[in-house]
């Protein structure tokens, strides 16, 4: 056969399979069931307890969260003894300083408003130990923070952390002026837009694990990595990381969650699976109900890092160049206000005054407001936890 009759060949398999190709819907897209997440620790120390609940989301919908609102939720220790949460904000309800007895067992009782009763199995406190210090490492990659600390009495094993971060940084150009109503001012102290603070939570999930070690003794475990191109680093960077320890099956079941959020993506990833923990449905037992729930005291530390501390390639990269213009009040080539078309009807920040050779003002540097107003990122008070 020539070349052209089995190009012809090719082509009308081609057709054949594209004719052939019918869409893909998985039983998962389907699915109508939307299941109860139960997230949080029962804390049995001084700090607050809080528990969000949530609902799963058929991924074939636009939804970007469903919380369960309205729920009572009690924690229950097996001698009857209860104590109530209240929803402080839609889905996440909260105790205070339960101070439990750390002899007893405890679970989570949960009763929907639609009357769907849910508890975790009963289980023992188990006292966390203190952080014994946090430590970062700069690398090629970027700041890398890690987490020392012990038990003595080798009984904690299995552990989780969870971190909160602040930082401080600036914008990318500083407005020394402002505009108020057809007038521009010298910008005053209390109206700076430069220096802002922002934060975040953290997402990914950390574990650590002294099982076949001979003394209960985690050494530098890696809790996060920052890049050197972020702004979280540019003037100062604080992080407050939190300890929990966890039961072997508790340790499991995050073990779990990770390898099926953060480790999927390759043929060689570990494949999706089950997340078996201990909630259960009362109401409907063979209803599957998403989360573990663990009692114990919550140990945290935080530290802070100013940026002098990092080598001189540390320094954050934006995804747009910030375009200074010169805008005068009257343009030398067209005559134009560009100071009124820039500025007052386009929106552009004013930067700098213009000043002419004879000590007049003839115009502004000014620059988009995403390049000058910190506030898009953050806010411009401190945090009351934040070391001046």
């Amino acid at each position: 056969m020539n070349k052209r009759g089995n190009y012809m060949v090719f082509l009308a398999l081609l057709t054949a399979i594209v004719a052939c190709r019918k869409p893909y819907t998985p039983k998962a897209i389907l699915a109508p069931g939307s299941y109860l997440v139960v997230e949080g620790v029962i804390n049995s120390g001084a700090d607050s307890t809080i528990i969000t609940l949530s609902k799963t989301i058929n991924i074939a919908t636009k939804d970007s969260s469903a919380f369960e609102t309205n729920a009572q939720v009690t924690v229950e220790n097996e001698g009857g003894t209860s104590y109530p949460l209240q929803e402080f904000k839609a889905g996440h309800y909260l105790a205070i300083a339960l101070n439990l007895d750390k002899t007893k067992k405890y679970r989570l009782h949960i009763k929907t408003a639609g009357s769907n009763e849910y508890a975790s199995d009963y289980v023992a406190v188990k006292p966390t130990p203190p952080i014994d210090s946090i430590t970062y490492r700069i690398t090629d990659k970027g700041l890398q923070v890690n987490v020392n600390t012990h038990n003595p009495a080798n009984s904690t094993r299995y552990y989780r952390w969870a971190y909160e971060e602040a930082w401080q940084f600036h914008a990318q150009r500083n407005s020394e002026s402002i505009v108020k109503g057809t007038d521009i001012v010298p910008r005053k102290p209390e109206e700076q837009i430069y220096y802002c603070f922002a934060g975040d939570k953290s997402s990914n999930i950390v574990l650590g694990s002294t099982e076949k070690l001979q003394q209960d003794i985690i050494s530098q475990i890696p809790i996060t990595i920052i890049s050197p191109r972020s702004e979280k680093l540019q003037i100062k960077y604080s992080i407050l990381l939190k300890q929990y320890a966890v039961t072997k099956e508790e340790y499991q079941f995050w073990e779990n969650i990770k390898k099926n959020t953060e480790q999927l993506g390759s043929i060689f990833d570990a494949q999706p699976s089950q997340l078996k923990g201990n909630i259960h449905g009362i109401t409907n037992p063979a209803e599957p109900v998403i989360g573990y729930i663990g009692v114990t005291n919550t140990q945290t530390k935080r530290i802070f890092i100013t940026n002098n501390r990092f080598p001189d390639n540390y320094y954050p990269v934006y995804a747009d160049e910030c375009e200074v213009i010169s805008a005068f009040f009257i343009n030398a080539l067209t005559g134009a206000n560009d100071v009124d078309f820039f500025i007052f009807r386009l929106g552009y920040i004013p930067v700098s005054p213009i000043i002419s050779p004879r000590g007049v003002t003839i115009g502004y540097k000014a620059a988009p407001i995403e390049c000058v107003d910190c506030r898009l990122r953050g806010h411009i008070d401190a945090p009351d936890f934040w070391e001046l």
